[in-house]
């Protein structure tokens, strides 16, 4: 123990702060516990040698100065998380300035968790307390030995421990060799070892491969009719998939896109062909809010025309990642959002284009800072080039001072641009009303509608979200009746989706407001999709769906030519088997829910799996993770469309 003294230390520090972090974010699993143990070794042997080489008063300095920064490493995950209900990754740096609108948010963050923060740092001020009693010496010859030993031992059986689980399902050797998934590396390897690979990553790029998996398709492409049977055919194009190119990643694509099965038209293709369109991304909608005393707009929209049963907002980054999921149909990764946002992508399927093409009028408003996360640059690759915010021209319409701003506000203020028109329009609303935080005293929204909250009996969080949705009601019922009135209803259609689910509520208080019971990982992101038009029958899709699958349903209900294969989404109302997918790699299909933590798969209503069911999901969830990122990173519809 004489000379083990320092590398027991930094033993017992390390998986004192992994245990306290697993318990604290996720459900501490024993087996996770192992994978940690086995690399704070390696990390035990390393600081014990970096920090006794000097003399003992600089070396005390460097120990302490490493405690510190191990530490905060800690907290920065603990706050991230709870600012954004994600996690920090060096990819997402691009996205800073985010990061610095939520500073408010951020120190009442780290107000909120300041006991969690201090045990991360305990081991920091305790060393600083009984440094003499600690007394971790300047190490020997004897000492430097023992310590590369260990070194040697420790990575010669962390590689035949990795390898062992080269079989095992989100397993070690899959998350080193196979995924880059920052959710699951600090849950399965541990924050520190999750550092680690997160910034060798960023320096040397990491790419995931492409795997062989099955996409099962219905191939259902007929229908029966009293008259006669009705063929369909693919949403396809005809694309070169073969096209030279030097890029390797475009080469990725191509073999993945020529194998690809395209979804077929349906008996709703071109159902609303020529129709007006106002899509609109609700900030923190949730069905949760959705009451028919209270939103009895939100409830009719809902609960009429084509009612979804199973869509999911899978919140990835805040407002950003729902939202690009809403314009692009593709699944967003965090590492590629700073790329998107800059507006140099190509998008030959963005909103703007299309409808432009067709002979729409189009818009696009927001009623916060016009150009947050540079939504002015990406809003015009999508082909929108009038688009109106706070402080580029909806200042003069609406009140841009209070905070959030009023989505009803914006519709008043903003139809009349194309209502009363001939031409056919298509809007796009990205809202602001529904943001935190929930509260009745800096919260304008809140306060506006509180007395229709009043009297619940539910907590002040609760309330005051119900009342930020309040606002969102009100202007879509500002909007059905001016269409209504301006002889519009009939010949329009609504497509409202969020852009995340309202994670500033813990989840008590969600499931305080919902109907059943929900997980923190799953089914918090279940949610409403409104596609609703005033003359259409009551439908209801119990296919699982989710937010990147909305702009190509709605492209083949207007008749628009695409090429299924182009999008990771995928057109709710054909035969393709649903699917949601999560943060973390969990998923929702047609047959069951898998929780990646656990490697868990929960079947639907009894129905049974093969054994292999859940391992080619989880290949069909790699593939379209990998493809959406890759389409972004190498502006793939430019090489392949332009």
């Amino acid at each position: 123990m004489k000379y083990l003294k320092r590398f027991v230390f930094f033993l017992f520090v390390i998986n004192f702060l992994e245990i306290m972090f697993s318990i604290f974010i996720f459900d501490f699993k024993f087996e996770n516990f192992i994978n940690m143990f086995i690399y704070s070794i390696i990390a035990s042997s390393i600081l014990s040698i970096i920090t006794g080489i000097f003399k003992d008063k600089v070396n005390t300095i460097i120990t302490s100065i490493t405690l510190f920064i191990i530490g905060v490493l800690y907290c920065i995950q603990l706050v991230f998380f709870n600012v954004f209900k994600a996690f920090f990754s060096f990819s997402i740096l691009g996205l800073g300035d985010q990061l610095n609108s939520f500073m408010g948010e951020t120190f009442k963050a780290i107000i909120d968790n300041i006991v969690y923060i201090i045990v991360f740092l305990l081991p920091f001020i305790l060393y600083l307390i009984f440094k003499k009693k600690i007394n971790l010496q300047r190490n020997n010859m004897i000492n430097y030995l023992i310590y590369l030993c260990v070194f040697i031992v420790s990575t010669i059986g962390f590689i035949i421990y990795v390898n062992s689980t080269k079989g095992v399902e989100n397993g070690p050797y899959y998350l080193y060799n196979d995924v880059n998934s920052i959710s699951l590396n600090l849950e399965k390897l541990g924050v520190s070892n999750s550092y680690l690979i997160d910034i060798y990553r960023a320096i040397n790029g990491f790419e995931e491969e492409i795997v062989e998996a099955s996409e099962e398709v219905v191939d259902d492409k007929t229908k029966d009719s009293e008259e006669e049977i009705i063929t369909y055919e693919k949403n396809i194009l005809d694309i070169n998939f073969d096209k030279n190119t030097s890029s390797g990643n475009i080469k990725k694509i191509n073999e993945y896109m020529k194998s690809k099965e395209a979804t077929y038209q349906n008996e709703y293709t071109g159902k609303f062909k020529d129709y007006n369109l106002i899509y609109i991304v609700a900030e923190s909608f949730s069905q949760i809010a959705v009451r028919e005393d209270l939103t009895p707009t939100l409830y009719k929209l809902t609960h009429s025309g084509l009612i979804f049963d199973n869509f999911y907002t899978p919140n990835t980054l805040s407002t950003i990642g729902g939202e690009f999921q809403a314009l692009t149909g593709l699944y967003p990764d965090s590492s590629i959002l700073s790329k998107w946002r800059t507006g140099k992508n190509y998008f030959p399927y963005g909103l703007g284009k299309i409808y432009k093409e067709l002979g729409y009028k189009t818009y696009a408003y927001h009623n916060n800072w016009y150009g947050f996360q540079d939504r002015h640059k990406y809003l015009k690759s999508q082909g929108f080039t009038n688009y109106i915010g706070c402080y580029n021209g909806m200042e003069k319409r609406i009140n841009c001072g209070r905070w959030p701003q009023s989505d009803l506000e914006m519709i008043k203020k903003t139809i009349s641009d194309y209502i009363n028109k001939e031409d056919k329009f298509m809007a796009y609303y990205m809202t602001v009303s529904g943001h935190f935080s929930y509260n009745f005293s800096d919260n304008s929204m809140s306060s506006k509608n509180r007395k229709y909250v009043n009297n619940l009996n539910l907590s002040t969080s609760a309330k005051a979200y119900l009342a930020t949705q309040i606002e969102l009601d009100r202007a879509l019922e500002y909007l059905v009746k001016k269409l209504e009135e301006a002889g519009k209803l009939d010949n329009t259609v609504i497509v409202l989706m969020a852009d995340h689910y309202p994670y500033k509520l813990d989840t008590k208080t969600v499931n305080s407001l919902s109907d059943y019971k929900r997980d923190s990982v799953v089914e918090v992101n279940h949610n409403n999709l409104i596609l609703w038009n005033n003359n259409m029958e009551d439908v209801h899709v119990e296919k699982v769906c989710m937010s990147s699958d909305v702009l190509p349903t709605v492209y083949n209900l207007f008749g628009v030519e695409y090429d299924s294969r182009l999008f990771t989404g995928q057109d709710i109302l054909s035969d393709a088997p649903g699917l949601a997918i999560f943060s973390n790699r969990s998923w929702v299909s047609d047959k069951g829910t898998y929780y990646t933590s656990g490697s868990k798969f929960v079947a639907k209503n009894g129905q049974e799996v093969d054994s292999d069911y859940v391992k080619n999901m989880n290949n069909i969830v790699k593939n379209r993770l990998s493809i959406g990122k890759l389409i972004i990173k190498s502006d793939y519809y430019k090489y392949l469309l332009k």
